[in-house]
Parts: structure tokens; sequence; C-alpha cells
């Protein structure tokens, strides 16, 4: 089993410097386990696959971003509100 602890590529700044090379890594790497569609709106995915994800992004966020978003339990509602902070 892969070390989710373990970042893979550089974690989402507050600045929107990394952004769009940051949904590119996550899409690609959500999409390796499987769990590409959890980002988009209106998936049916199962708890499971919804916290694996979610586990996946918070652990790519800068520690700002994470006080920020530690409301948020449902990686696509992440997902979205980050694709509105940074206008992309």
């Amino acid at each position: 089993m892969t070390n989710l602890t373990k970042l893979e590529f550089v974690a989402l700044k507050i600045s929107d410097k990394n952004y769009l090379t940051w949904t590119l890594d996550i899409e690609i790497h959500l999409d390796a386990m499987n769990l590409g569609n959890i980002i988009k709106e209106g998936n049916y995915a199962s708890t499971h696959d919804r916290a694996k994800a979610m586990i996946f992004l918070w652990h790519h966020l800068h520690e700002g971003l994470k006080i920020e978003y530690v409301t948020i339990k449902d990686p696509s509602v992440l997902w979205q509100n980050l694709k509105e902070r940074y206008g992309h």
C-alpha cells in the first residue's frame, strides 16, 4: 500500500503560484488511484473512496489552507472552493 502521508509533489501554497501545476498533479494522482471522479460534482463515490481522496488532498495543502478549510469533509466541495478561490 502506498504511504499517503508522503508528499508526492509540492503542497498547494496559499498564493496561487503553483495552483495550475498542483491541480494537474492532483488529477493525475487521483486517476492513478482510481479516485479521479471524486472531485467532480455529483459523483456517487463511496464514503471510503471520498475519505481516501480527502486524505490525499489534505496532505497536499499548505497549513494555512488546512486551517481555512478545516470544516470541509467532501473532496468535491474542497476542490470547488479552491477553484473559486484561485479563479481558474
